[in-house]
C-alpha cells in the first residue's frame, strides 16, 4: 500500500464526505464559474491539507469530528486553491500538477476573478456559520503567505539572505499554511484550548521540513537523481546555497553570486554551482536542519495518547522528509 493511502486510512470516510461538501461549497449561479470549479475539483493533488485537518481533529477528540471540522477543511482548501490560481497568474505558469492551469485555459482576467471568488466563498463559509476563530486562523495564514512571497522577492534582488531571513521566508510562505491546517483541526473540536497553539506549532515545524526537502530536490536528491537547478535559474536563495555562501572564500563568494545573478540561464554554469554547493557541504547541512524540524514535530506529537490518527500524523511527518517528489 502506498504511504499516502496508509495515512488516509483512518480518515477515509471523512475524506470522502469532505469531497462532496467541498464541491457544494464552490457552487455558483454562473455556468462559466461552475465549469471552471468542476475542472479544479477533478484535478486535485494529494490533498495533504484537509488530511491534516481531519487527522488532528480526530486525534484530539477520540476519533470524532464535527461539522466545524468539515467547514474548516473546506475553507482552507478554498483559500489555498485561490492562492494557487493567483500564483499561476503571477508566475505566468501554464501548468499545474501536469494539467493546464486556469490562466492557460481561460486567460489571466478570468483566473484572477476565480481566485477572488474562491477567496470570498471561503470567508463567507466561516462567517455564515459564526466560525470566527477558524476565520482568524485562516486570515493570518493568508497575510503571512503574501508577506513571505514579497519578502522573498525583495531579498532575491540583493541575494543577501541570512539563514534567519530564509527561515522567516519559508515559515511565512510554506509552513504557515500547514500550521493553519493543524490548528484548524484542533480548533474545530477543542476551541480555545492550548492544543490549538500546540498543533499550530506542530504544523509549522512540518512545513519548515517540507520546504527544505523541496530545496534539496533542486540539487537532485536520491530518487530524482537529475539536478534541476530551477531555483538557481529563478535566483531563489535556498538553504544549501546560503550555507555555501557563508562557508567559502571571498573569491568563491563573488563567483557564486555572479553565477546566480548573471549566468543563471547558462546550463554549464548552473551545473558548476550545484557541484560547488554539494562540495561545500550545503546539502548535508540542509538535511541536518530538516531532521531537526522533523524531530521537534515528533516530540510535540509524543505528548498525545497513541491512536490510529496519531500514527498517521507520524507517518505524515516521515513522508514529508522521505517523499521522492
Amino acid at each position: 500500500m502506498k504511504i499516502t493511502e496508509q495515512i488516509k486510512q483512518p480518515i477515509a470516510y471523512e475524506m470522502e464526505l469532505f469531497e462532496q461538501k467541498f464541491q457544494l461549497s464552490m457552487a455558483s449561479k454562473v455556468a462559466l464559474l461552475n465549469r471552471i470549479t468542476h475542472y479544479i475539483v477533478n484535478r486535485k493533488g494529494k490533498q495533504m491539507r484537509p488530511m491534516f485537518v481531519f487527522l488532528v481533529a480526530k486525534m484530539m477528540n477520540n476519533g470524532e469530528v464535527s461539522e466545524r471540522t468539515y467547514r474548516g477543511a473546506s475553507v482552507i482548501e478554498l483559500i489555498h486553491t485561490a492562492t494557487l490560481v493567483h500564483d499561476d497568474v503571477v508566475d505566468d505558469s501554464n501548468r499545474r500538477r501536469g494539467f493546464f492551469s486556469i490562466n492557460a485555459l481561460w486567460k489571466n482576467k478570468i483566473a484572477v476573478l476565480i481566485g477572488d471568488f474562491l477567496l470570498s466563498k471561503g470567508l463567507l463559509l466561516s462567517i455564515d456559520n459564526n466560525d470566527f476563530d477558524l476565520l482568524k486562523i485562516i486570515s493570518v495564514a493568508v497575510r503571512e503567505m503574501s508577506e513571505g512571497e514579497l519578502l522573498q522577492i525583495e531579498k532575491a534582488r540583493q541575494l543577501d539572505i541570512t539563514e534567519d531571513v530564509y527561515y522567516e521566508i519559508i515559515r511565512q510562505k510554506t509552513a504557515t499554511l500547514i500550521a493553519a491546517c493543524c490548528s484548524l483541526g484542533a480548533a474545530s473540536v477543542k476551541p480555545n484550548s492550548p492544543a490549538v497553539e500546540e498543533m499550530r506549532k506542530f504544523g509549522e515545524l512540518i512545513g519548515m521540513a517540507f520546504q527544505i526537502k523541496d530545496d534539496l530536490f533542486d540539487y537532485g536528491q536520491e530518487a530524482i537523481g537529475k539536478p534541476t537547478g530551477i531555483d538557481i535559474k529563478e535566483q531563489k536563495m535556498t538553504l544549501p546555497l546560503i550555507y555555501a555562501l557563508n562557508n567559502c572564500s571571498k573569491k568563491e563568494k563573488s563567483w557564486l553570486i555572479n553565477s546566480v545573478k548573471n549566468h543563471n540561464k547558462d546550463k554549464k554554469r548552473v551545473k558548476e554551482v550545484i557541484t560547488f554547493v554539494k562540495d561545500k557541504g550545503g546539502l548535508d547541512y540542509a538535511v541536518s536542519k530538516m531532521k531537526i524540524f522533523q524531530e521537534e514535530a515528533l516530540t510535540l506529537l509524543a505528548t498525545y495518547p497513541d491512536s490510529p490518527y496519531k500514527a498517521s500524523l507520524k507517518l505524515m511527518v516521515d513522508y514529508v522528509i522521505d517523499r521522492k517528489k
